[in-house]
């Protein structure tokens, strides 16, 4: 486009299908661009700038009028030396120049009108000045020291060299976070260790373990010139401390104590590193004489066995702490024994719980051998406890017999209906005096050759009442006054009984 005004006339004729047409003219005016075309003020530049630029850093700038402009290099085309900022038209080094010559073509262009464009010529000459930095060796440090490193130890000596041979004027100084100054320091081109490098302290924690800084190397004379050697120093871990017992482990459990429960714990410490990292083991192992096992991770103690306080009143244990991820070396573990009492407490027996405690049973004697009666329904306490039957009164003739909780009868010349009432104990524990539970057995044997009654009496059964606990505390037994009610009700059963047989006579 150029920047005159611009006129188009144009004729247009129309035609319809049948032959019909018609003709106008269309006149077309083209307006100069309002936008300002890109432009360099300078077709030609020359620029110089002295050795020893490092990489990256900016060496010129170009600049062209216009809107939207962005920049490249069109000569060299791969360039090896510079690169160019298309937005900025900043010229930066690839690398650290040396004496040179370059000529670059540098184009700028409208970015949404590439047609609108402008070239520049850009001739970089790179001057020798004989003023070079010093070079060292290494270029780069990395340390990796235990904590127990001593202060006044050296941890890297840098060899470096003046291009202009007087490496007698070269300076050394440490630069870097206040954390490194203070633990490291340069004595000529030996970095050294400041002060202690304690791996344990939440400092050296809150820095990762690594320490970094800057030695930087000048050399005299105008203007100063000096190097920059990164430095990466990081601190290992050392097993310093053997893990400590804590004070006092002693617990006490119910011998009651269920599988698996909790006992206690047995917190031990370490001053090392991730703190209080430690592995607790008990010697010996879980055993008939030793119920307990303790958690790896925690040193929580459990029950495993069972607990009898008529054996054993207390229990010592022998815990190992033993120390993890404190060195470098795994073999490097520090470990203790810790003694551990656990008591007992014994928890009184408490009678067993039947249901029912009364029961009115019915059955028709057998010939052969003898037959079960009933199956009692007994429960100890704590769950789970053995219980012991036996049969406390009423079986005077031996026409019954326990064997654990089933009664059975035995077989008899009974010639005539009888009604037995029994009292069977039920105990569990050991203890003293012992705490027992009494069951009344109300039992109606029929001979077989005797007719049994018309089911004209409703057969009742005793509701279940409340629980009744008889507590034997001396030789003596006294019935309470529930038995009393039972032997009436027997009697009076026993009564109705013999009047039936006597009218079926």
């Amino acid at each position: 486009p150029g920047a005159a005004l611009q006129t188009f006339r144009l004729e247009i004729e129309v035609m319809d299908r049948h032959g019909h047409n018609c003709s106008g003219t269309v006149r077309v005016e083209v307006l100069p661009s309002r936008h300002p075309r890109v432009t360099f003020l300078e077709p030609q530049r020359a620029v110089m700038v002295p050795e020893g630029i490092g990489p990256l850093e900016v060496v010129t700038q170009v600049h062209a009028s216009g809107d939207n402009v962005r920049y490249a290099i069109l000569a060299p085309t791969a360039p090896t030396l510079f690169t160019i900022d298309e937005v900025t038209g900043e010229i930066r080094s690839t690398c650290q120049l040396e004496v040179a010559h370059a000529r670059l073509l540098v184009r700028a262009y409208n970015a949404l009108h590439p047609t609108d464009h402008a070239t520049t010529m850009l001739n970089i000459t790179v001057q020798g000045t004989g003023l070079r930095a010093p070079s060292c060796v290494p270029a780069l440090s990395m340390s990796q020291v235990p904590e127990t490193v001593s202060p006044g130890s050296t941890l890297v000596t840098l060899r470096c060299t003046d291009p202009t041979g007087a490496n007698g004027s070269l300076h050394y100084a440490l630069e870097g976070p206040p954390a490194s100054r203070s633990r490291f320091c340069m004595e000529g081109p030996r970095l050294q260790v400041n002060t202690t490098l304690d791996y344990d302290s939440e400092a050296v924690a809150a820095v990762g373990f690594q320490f970094t800084a800057t030695i930087v190397v000048t050399a005299g004379g105008q203007p100063p010139r000096s190097t920059h050697v990164p430095v990466l120093v990081t601190v290992t871990p050392v097993n310093e401390f053997t893990p400590v017992c804590p004070s006092g482990a002693t617990f006490t459990v119910p011998e009651t104590a269920a599988f698996g429960s909790t006992v206690g714990r047995v917190a031990g410490t370490d001053r090392d590193y991730p703190l209080d990292s430690l592995e607790y083991s008990l010697e010996g192992g879980p055993g008939p004489t030793q119920p307990f096992s303790i958690d790896t991770c925690t040193g929580e103690i459990r029950v495993v066995g069972p607990l009898d306080s008529q054996r054993h009143k207390s229990y010592r244990l022998t815990v190992r702490l033993t120390d993890t991820r404190n060195d470098l070396d795994p073999a490097k573990r520090r470990s203790c024994l810790c003694d551990v009492a656990v008591h007992l407490q014994a928890v009184p027996d408490q009678a067993p719980v039947c249901t029912p405690e009364v029961q009115e049973l019915r059955i028709v004697a057998r010939s052969g051998g003898r037959q079960p009666v009933t199956r009692l329904a007994c429960q100890g306490i704590p769950d789970g406890a053995v219980l012991a039957y036996a049969i406390a009164g009423g079986n005077e003739d031996g026409r019954f017999q326990l064997e654990g909780n089933t009664l059975f009868y035995l077989p008899s010349d009974l010639a005539e209906p009888r009604t037995f009432v029994l009292l069977v104990e039920v105990w569990g524990g050991p203890g003293v005096p012992r705490r027992s539970t009494m069951v009344a057995l109300v039992v109606h044997v029929t001979p077989r050759s005797t007719p049994v009654p018309p089911s004209t009496t409703t057969r009742r059964t005793t509701l279940r009442k409340e629980p009744l606990v008889v507590t034997r505390t001396e030789a003596a037994w006294h019935p309470p006054a529930w038995f009393v009610a039972v032997l009436t009700v027997s009697g009076a059963l026993l009564l109705a009984t013999l009047g039936c047989v006597a009218r079926s006579l």
